[in-house]
């Protein structure tokens, strides 16, 4: 891992601060430690999520963890980008897939470099309280790390917090629950490792889901 300028992490700090005061960003569960290698997996409903899990983290895990977001977006205006680069300390990947390009390289090389990360397997927001399925980036992944800890996070109330097309928070309270580490199981399909993956998470949304979504399956 490459260490980073102490006034950008300031600044970060700073950030994560703000996002507190706006959001809560209220740890539940057992909160990770920043010494072991993580790939946090979160529901994606709001512009808010990565911000608000970094938030959420001790700041010895902060200093290890790097989010997984979408070029296209981070990098559409100039601050944006600044923020995402220096700030976010973002891991770009292109949504768009180009020939003979795999958009997860740049997530392999960091994980490879022992950054912990965060990853929104369903690839795009969900504006619903449970997450969409997942998609196959986060099995390929887990296969080519295996000694990485594969950590669920449940983000609760982002999606209505700042719903899509707002640009200030609705006053209500987020909390970001941390469940078990996902187990390794041997020889198993791509398709049951992101059903069970996908079920850890809701798991974490049932208490917060059951009465506002009795219509939604939680696995």
């Amino acid at each position: 891992m490459i260490r980073r300028p102490r006034h950008l992490i300031v600044l970060r700090e700073v950030v994560c601060g703000i996002v507190r005061v706006l959001v809560g960003a209220y740890p539940n569960g057992e909160r990770p430690a920043g010494q072991t290698q993580r790939l946090f997996f979160a529901n994606h409903s709001s512009h808010l999520d990565t911000l608000t899990l970094l938030s959420a983290l001790s700041l010895r895990a902060r200093l290890r963890v790097r989010p997984v977001a979408a070029r296209d977006y981070w990098c559409a205006t100039r601050p944006r980008q600044w923020v995402a680069e220096h700030v976010l300390n973002v891991v770009f990947i292109d949504r768009v897939r180009q020939e003979g390009q795999d958009p997860l390289a740049p997530v392999h090389e960091a994980l490879a470099q022992g950054w912990s990360l965060i990853f929104f397997p369903e690839g795009t927001r969900s504006p619903v309280d449970l997450p969409g399925p997942f998609k196959s980036g986060l099995h390929r992944l887990a296969q080519a790390f295996p000694d990485v800890r594969l950590t669920p996070v449940y983000l609760e109330n982002l999606h209505r917090i700042l719903p899509k097309g707002t640009l200030l928070p609705v006053p209500l309270i987020n909390k970001v629950h941390f469940g078990p580490v996902l187990d390794r199981v041997d020889d198993e399909h791509k398709e049951a490792f992101l059903q069970r993956a996908h079920a850890s998470v809701c798991r974490l949304a049932a208490s917060h889901v059951a009465a506002a979504a009795p219509s939604q399956s939680i696995h």
